[in-house]
């Protein structure tokens, strides 16, 4: 499991995420440019988190057929 958390595109999500948040903190004012950053964000974060799970499934996949 640990090499799926520490995959890049779930590193790279959390921090965008955080550097995002570390803005907000700033006073950056929120726009509608800083709503479609964060809608980019929560898609980049649901491909890399569905990555991982294709992956996961295909190998569990491989495993039930060689097992057979």
């Amino acid at each position: 499991m640990r090499k799926y958390v520490f995959g890049t595109g779930i590193i790279g999500a959390v921090t965008t995420g955080l550097e995002m948040l570390r803005q907000l903190r700033d006073g950056q004012p929120f726009t509608w440019r800083t709503a479609l950053i964060w809608a980019s964000w929560g898609i980049t974060l649901a491909l890399a988190i569905g990555a991982i799970v294709d992956v996961r499934r295909e190998e569990v996949a491989e495993q039930a057929e060689s097992s057979n």
